[in-house]
């Protein structure tokens, strides 16, 4: 739907909230990346992709919460942004002609003109794509620009929507040509082991990984975006392959280095399946992006599932509660925070710190989309010219359908609990198809249209409710989340509710390293032990939603579950890979407390199985 057509309500709105009074909101002013000085406000600052990143999330956050302060931040970059344009079509700071950066902005101005309406995004968009057209014959996509051109893509097939200029077609056919054949790479897949770096670096004599393919195809973000890549092209290819590659793409990056959060391990690259590798923010929000856009191009429910696994345990889970700091790369199985080089493949001894701008700035620009983005997937339009409820989580939604304005509210406490209720507002009664998604961990879902159940059958993906909508008119949805367990790297074992992913919370000993401006960058200890193996039978109990809806101190669900200490060690502050097998303790049996990942910051998410 277009930008703006959603707001958060309930748990969501709060979590926006508190982004908004964090570093969401504020990190312009205490960090001079995105200061008055950056080159995407004119000045001699850093003006490569960090002021496109902080739009790309602070705008539609703005939006979002109609909140006047964050839009006039949007808009002093948006302003200067436009008035940026050179003659033949150029922006942006003119110290580097990077095509990269640019397609980051270009994402902001898409959003920005749904928002505004503002008449100089489109005439600005079309007379850069002719540069570009132009230019890029005799100088081509590099590096991070070619590994990731399905971003610009999307937003040349966006702008051809609305003005149907052939140029922007023969522009995303070059763009194509340029870029890097992911499709390809993942047919072929082999990359089955952590990456040797290392052996990268003396492969290509010392050559910089991160500007060579060896490394850049290997790289999680890289990956990350290049989810869409596929679906994103279907739309000029009209293929049902390229539609359908996004799953093997997943299925390559699950079976050799998926982790329990729904993510992939990449500390830069990608490295295994261990739950003690670490896997970067940039990715989360990155992939997140990836799979709502590519959910509104195939409507395939299974990637709804896999978004609210990564929302609702890799987004909050690295982040503190009041959203002033974040870590670059988190771990499933985390059992202390600090200054150390193991186990990353790349990344350097300040990567799982919590703070300001922890190892690499990239993370602090760009988590903002996280959130924002989410909230504008959980509706989207259909093809027959209906509506879908693609994502849950509380909101309300204003749009037109078959020219009748429709106001849907969304009330749920979802993914804490299974039930949503979902109001249809017409302005006069319209009859149209509405989806609604069934989850894939669901066995028993349950729909009722005002109170009546309708059939509906577990693993239906999308369940279509067509008839003439009245205002009033009610949905009501229930969703029961049994505790279910999946073996992973080593057998290891892993706890779930619904879309809810939990760990064992360790003591924190929270150590302040040193003062960031209004944040702090943080070091942070363990107090409790970690090394426990697990049964596999879990009960669950549901408590009070707290007005942090991820905060460890208050879970709105817990497990418990039966553990017993084993022999598994940590070095260097990080715990070894999960034991495959674990020997006979005369350690008592104790019941252990588990809550959702995102609850914890220290924490074990992946146990080996108790011995008997």
């Amino acid at each position: 739907m277009p930008a703006g057509a959603i707001k958060p309500a309930g748990w969501l709105r709060r979590q926006l909230e508190i982004q908004a009074n964090g570093l969401g909101g504020h990190v312009d002013e205490t960090w001079p990346d995105l200061g008055p000085e950056s080159g995407w406000l004119g000045g001699k600052g850093e003006s490569w992709e960090r002021g496109p990143y902080f739009l790309d999330g602070l705008l539609p956050l703005a939006w979002q919460l109609d909140s006047a302060p964050l839009k006039a931040k949007a808009q002093r970059f948006i302003d200067w942004t436009l008035g940026s344009a050179q003659p033949n079509g150029m922006f942006g700071p003119r110290s580097n002609d990077d095509w990269w950066p640019r397609m980051v902005m270009l994402k902001v101005l898409a959003q920005y003109q749904e928002l505004t309406g503002d008449a100089r995004v489109v005439p600005f968009m079309t007379n850069y794509f002719h540069y570009q057209l132009q230019a890029m014959p005799e100088r081509p996509l590099r590096d991070w620009g070619r590994m990731r051109w399905q971003d610009e893509v999307a937003v040349v097939l966006w702008l051809y929507t609305r003005t149907q200029d052939p140029k922007l077609i023969e522009l995303a056919h070059l763009l194509k040509k340029q870029g890097y054949d992911w499709q390809g790479m993942f047919a072929n897949f082999s990359f089955k082991e952590k990456v040797d770096v290392k052996a990268l670096e003396a492969k290509r004599k010392g050559e910089d990984v991160f500007m060579v393919d060896d490394g850049l195809q290997v790289h999680g973000v890289n990956n990350g975006q290049a989810l869409k890549a596929s679906p994103v092209w279907s739309l000029v290819s009209r293929s049902a392959d390229d539609r359908a590659a996004i799953h093997h793409q997943l299925a390559m990056l699950d079976t050799y280095h998926g982790l329990p959060n729904g993510m992939f391990s990449c500390d830069e690259h990608l490295a295994g399946r261990s739950p003690s590798q670490g896997v970067e923010l940039c990715t989360v929000v990155e992939a997140m992006y990836s799979l709502e856009m590519s959910l509104a191009i195939t409507g395939d429910a299974v990637l709804g599932d896999r978004i609210e696994r990564i929302a609702y345990n890799a987004l909050p889970g690295t982040f503190t509660d009041d959203m002033w700091a974040h870590q670059y790369d988190q771990q499933p199985n985390q059992v202390e925070v600090s200054l150390h080089r193991r186990p990353w493949t790349t990344n350097g001894p300040e990567a799982n710190l919590f703070g300001l701008d922890p190892h690499f700035g990239c993370c602090t620009a760009n988590f903002h989309q996280g959130w924002p983005k989410l909230t504008a997937a959980l509706w989207m339009a259909t093809s027959d010219k209906g509506l879908a409820a693609t994502v849950y989580a509380p909101c309300e939604v204003s749009t037109v359908v078959r020219d009748v304005p429709v106001r849907i509210d969304q009330a749920t406490d979802y993914p804490f609990r299974g039930d949503v209720a979902i109001t249809v507002q017409p302005a006069q009664a319209v009859a149209f198809p509405l989806r609604v998604r069934i989850p894939a961990w669901c066995r028993q879902p349950v729909v009722k249209v005002n109170g009546e159940a309708v059939a509906v059958k577990a693993g239906a993906g999308f369940h279509t409710i067509d008839r003439t909508w009245k205002p009033g008119d009610r949905i009501a949805l229930s969703f029961p989340a049994e505790v279910l367990t999946e073996r992973g790297f080593n057998n290891a074992v892993t706890f779930l509710r619904g879309p809810l992913v939990f760990s064992l919370p360790i003591g924190e000993a929270w150590v302040k390293w040193r003062p960031r401006g209004l944040t702090n960058d943080w070091q942070v200890y363990p107090t409790t032990a970690w090394n426990y193996g697990v049964a596999p039978e879990a009960t669950a109990e549901e408590h009070p939603i707290g007005k942090v809806p991820f905060a460890g101190g208050t879970p709105a669900v817990t497990l418990s579950v039966r553990g017993r200490p084993v022999a598994w060690k940590a070095e260097e502050g990080v715990a070894d890979p999960v034991p495959e097998q674990v020997a006979i303790t005369t350690e008592p049996v104790t019941t252990l407390k588990l809550v959702p990942y995102a609850g914890a910051k220290l924490r074990i998410t992946a146990f080996p199985p108790m011995p008997a």
